[in-house]
């Protein structure tokens, strides 16, 4: 550390940790030095030490666990908004091994609220399943989607253990998702959401509502709640 270079010391000791974990000195899911040994290893104060850590963290490159202390973050998921995807072949696509695990699968009626989301009448029967999207056993998604009966009337709990909701379509009924449209909020993972994305309750989170469409016909809603260090999105726009 250079007290002289006019280069704030809560910086230096951001780019000497970003130095390490970058060259594997720390690994994701590797433990870092608690803060006091941080400020005796760099004879730097508390204070700055502390400064450096809560930087980091909200860049996401580091992860605090209350009452066991600060970790390398695991590497995030990229997913680029700019093209239609399913979660299956993009995950493929980063060579990952996707997987899903359905946590429920039913037949019910929509109310007034769940009605209107999909633009149908109150009453009419859809399916709802709640999936787990996983990549290489790690989840990353707590998904609940909802489809219209009248479109897909003879689904079953066994065909989204098998194969991809997308690839369903496509074989079983020739619809095909062609659009799509997603609005993206801040939330904090309730508790069973939590539960299964490994996570505390309340740690921050993105709600991702995306409607799926053949041509104009709406074929799909889902919920998703994604872990905000686990997964973002990126934009590129050009002229």
């Amino acid at each position: 550390m250079s007290r002289s270079s006019g280069v704030p010391l809560y910086l230096q000791l951001i780019d000497v940790l970003t130095h390490d974990i970058e060259n594997h000195v720390y690994k994701a899911g590797d433990q870092l030095p608690s803060e006091r040994e941080l400020c005796d290893l760099y004879q730097l104060s508390r204070i700055t030490v502390r400064q450096a850590l809560q930087e980091l963290e909200r860049e996401g490159t580091i992860t605090k666990k209350h009452g066991k202390g600060t970790f390398v973050a695991e590497k995030p998921i990229q997913q680029n908004l700019v093209n239609l995807y399913s979660f299956t072949d993009e995950m493929k696509r980063l060579g990952k091994i996707p997987k899903t695990k359905v946590l429920d699968f039913e037949v019910i009626r929509l109310n007034s609220r769940l009605a209107k989301k999909l633009k149908m009448d109150a009453g009419i029967e859809v399916v709802r399943v709640t999936r787990l999207r996983l990549a290489d056993d790690r989840p990353l998604m707590y998904e609940t989607t909802y489809l219209p009966r009248t479109i897909f009337p003879y689904l079953t709990r066994e065909q989204f253990e098998q194969r991809s909701m997308y690839t369903i379509f496509r074989q079983d009924y020739d619809v095909y998702v062609t659009k799509v449209v997603e609005k993206f909020t801040a939330t904090k993972m309730q508790k069973n959401e939590a539960a299964q994305l490994t996570e505390a309750t309340g740690t921050p989170a993105i709600l991702i509502k995306r409607y799926g469409y053949d041509h104009e016909r709406l074929v799909e809603y889902t919920s998703s709640i994604v872990s905000s260090g686990k997964f973002y999105y990126r934009v590129e726009i050009t002229n």
